[in-house]
């Protein structure tokens, strides 16, 4: 009775530590409306930083708590935690989040416990949630039946999803609206009886965009509908674009973009809502993209042991050019890749382990505007030795012997990432007819003005570490060289002193550890003559210093530059101008 008794007060300070991290987590997200409304574009990024250091705070304040109330061993035995687990379990049953509670509970048995601990007696490896509930509540949404009449079920739109800030021309974007519905859909849905349009009650919102999200519907078809929105300061709210095309909405909800802000009392009810619209989508990426992504880990750590167990995959080495500072493995039938850091690094590279782990996790906290791989950490996975290839597991154990450790018939990986895999670019561009090498050469040089844009300079620009998504789009991955963009001090070459200053095998100009010069990249960055002559013509600005202290001038005033996740026209309020 009296190990029930302290089980059961340990399992209510962990929950009592969930709802108070959960409540902070409201606050911030909460406070979207009014950061779009007001225009606050500095302090949305803020607000998107603090909400995601907010989960590992919490955690650690739980951990602290812990251990100063449960000081007679309850708490480090780890006998006990069954029990302390059942208890738990009855706490959550009766709760909407309760999928989010056990990842939360993970995450305080992680910090006290080596992971050599951990088992599927003490902590939720595998879900206890049901996949329904008898209780299950109906998702938070609102519904139109147009009945024909188009402009009737666009004003109630307008009407139940008002700002407090007015629309800058509510007529012109209503119009504007209802002739891209009927370009976007086929002629007899519009005038189909039986047409509905779905819309989840919450708005989202993401940097200087809001967003509403549903799908329009008849009894045979579905496509999903997106309505973005602007604010564009002194002129009000305006309706950005329509979007009813899967790939463009499955581009807005990417791995590669900042977490949306979105008021949800019950996160499985939105969840189960996008996976009518997104059914591509795994459900770790779409509890990850609403913020919640330390519960998208937890669903990719069971869908990854789920694929080990019932196929016959093997780890092997990723296609591509050999990283100088980490080693990248994967599995063929599983869409990531793993990496891990390498235990001496290639001469050339002048940074340290600790620098490594800083630059990646920095990319958690930052906007990546659609052109930086999402990542997340883990450490101690295990996994069975005949999982591996063998010459995959030789170089592993050659170039990590301190991370990647053989232990009887299981492999330790002390410590890696995980990313999406995607096609590198530099291979992609050697299978790419002229036309896919054009656009890929494009994408790329936009990718890196994005990237600029939101204060960050990869560093190391080659091909080889950027990658293509399934959609085209070429992504930012290897974060080793990243830095602020406000940081990096682009020069001009200086013009040479003598005729020999050309000769000499040193530059006659001082260099600062900072300093680049943008007119070195096109041989630095094309091997390829036809490659880096189209690069040229496609994004030769890339190439001038003035360009990059344009925008670190901008960026310096507090300017926060439009990205937009989705393939954009002019908007009806641009056409008027």
């Amino acid at each position: 009775m009296v190990q029930q008794q302290a089980a059961a007060a340990i399992a209510q300070a962990i929950l009592d530590g969930f709802d108070d991290y959960r409540e902070h987590f409201r606050q911030i997200t909460n406070g979207g409306r009014r950061r779009f409304e007001q225009a606050q574009w500095q302090e949305i990024q803020q607000a998107s930083a603090e909400r995601i250091n907010l989960y590992e705070e919490k955690v650690s304040e739980v951990i602290e708590t812990l251990q100063q109330r449960f000081i007679n061993g309850d708490l480090q035995d780890i006998e006990r935690w069954p029990l302390i687990k059942f208890a738990y379990i009855g706490l959550i049953d009766s709760r909407f989040d309760d999928e989010l509670a056990e990842t939360w509970y993970n995450s305080i048995f992680c910090g006290l416990f080596n992971h050599d601990q951990i088992s599927d007696g003490c902590m939720f490896i595998h879900t206890t949630r049901p996949a329904l509930r008898l209780n299950e509540r109906a998702p938070q949404v609102r519904s139109y039946h147009p009945r024909g009449d188009l402009e009737r079920a666009m004003a109630e739109i307008f009407d139940d999803y008002k700002f407090e800030v007015p629309y800058e021309n509510r007529e012109r974007d209503e119009k504007h609206l209802l002739t891209q519905l009927r370009q976007n859909l086929p002629d007899w849905v519009c005038k189909d009886p039986e047409l509905c349009i779905e819309l989840f009650s919450s708005r989202l919102y993401r940097n200087k965009g809001a967003y509403l999200v549903g799908r329009i519907f008849t009894r045979d078809e579905q496509w999903p509908l997106v309505l973005p929105f602007l604010h564009r300061e002194g002129q009000g709210i305006s309706v950005d674009a329509l979007i009813t095309d899967e790939s463009e909405v499955s581009i807005i909800f990417s791995f590669t973009r900042s977490y949306f802000m979105v008021r949800v009392g019950y996160p499985a009810e939105f969840i189960g809502f996008l996976r009518k619209i997104l059914p591509g989508k795994h459900i770790a990426e779409l509890y990850t993209s609403i913020g919640f992504y330390k519960h998208g880990k937890s669903e990719f750590y069971r869908a990854l042991i789920s694929h080990l167990a019932n196929c016959d995959d093997r780890f092997i080495m990723a296609p591509g050019v050999r990283g100088m500072v980490m080693s990248v493995f994967t599995l063929p039938g599983f869409n990531t890749v793993f990496k891990i850091i390498k235990d001496r690094f290639s001469p050339s590279k002048n940074v340290d382990r600790a620098t490594v782990v800083e630059k990646y996790r920095l990319v958690k906290s930052v906007d990546r505007v659609g052109r930086m791989a999402d990542t997340q950490e883990f450490s101690d996975f295990r996994f069975p030795l005949s999982k591996f290839d063998p010459e995959c597991l030789a170089e592993l154990l050659e170039v990590a012997p301190s991370t990647v450790q053989v232990q009887g018939d299981m492999v330790l990986v002390r410590h890696c990432w995980t990313e999406r895999r995607m096609t590198p670019l530099n291979i992609y561009l050697e299978q790419a007819n002229e036309a896919q090498v054009r656009d890929a050469l494009d994408d790329y040089g936009l990718a890196i003005k994005q990237l600029a844009a939101a204060n960050i300079f990869p560093g190391d620009m080659l091909l080889k570490n950027f990658g293509v998504t399934r959609h085209g789009r070429v992504v930012f991955y290897d974060y080793d060289e990243i830095s602020y963009l406000t940081e990096v001090n682009f020069r001009r070459i200086p013009p040479p002193r003598y005729p020999e200053d050309e000769m000499s095998s040193e530059p006659w100009y001082s260099v600062g550890p900072n300093d680049v010069f943008p007119e070195e990249f096109p041989t630095f960055l094309f091997a390829d003559i036809k490659h880096r002559k189209l690069f040229n013509q496609l994004h030769g600005d890339l190439y001038k210093a003035a360009y990059w202290q344009g925008l670190q001038e901008q960026i310096r005033e507090g300017k926060v530059i439009d990205v937009f996740p989705y393939r954009r026209q002019r908007s009806p309020a641009e056409l008027m101008e």
